[in-house]
């Protein structure tokens, strides 16, 4: 494991941290750029917990992937991930918007 996917992981867990103790909304990717009206259309809440959990999963991601050595488990590793990457999206315009 090199140095560079260490702190690759470590900067990843310490981002889901300031996010998921409400520190960090400006660092959520088109919630920051978002005007004051739809903002409030959303429930920041649910949105930290989502981005605050796939930081998560991308530290482990990281940390896990070098290590495997059969590359069909590279590839079920990266097709695993984005099904995940994509079920978080449709949660995030989902299950994060306000009714």
């Amino acid at each position: 494991m090199t140095v560079t996917t260490l702190i690759i992981a470590l900067i990843s867990v310490l981002m889901s941290i300031v996010i998921a103790i409400g520190k960090g909304d400006w660092l959520i990717a088109g919630y920051n750029t978002s005007s004051k009206e739809e903002k409030e259309k959303v429930n920041i809440k649910r949105l930290r917990l989502l981005t605050s959990i796939l930081l998560l999963l991308v530290s482990a991601f990281v940390l896990v992937m070098p290590s495997a050595q059969k590359q069909t488990l590279q590839y079920l590793m990266i097709a695993g991930f984005w099904i995940v990457l994509v079920a978080f999206l449709i949660l995030a315009n989902t299950w994060c918007k306000k009714k």
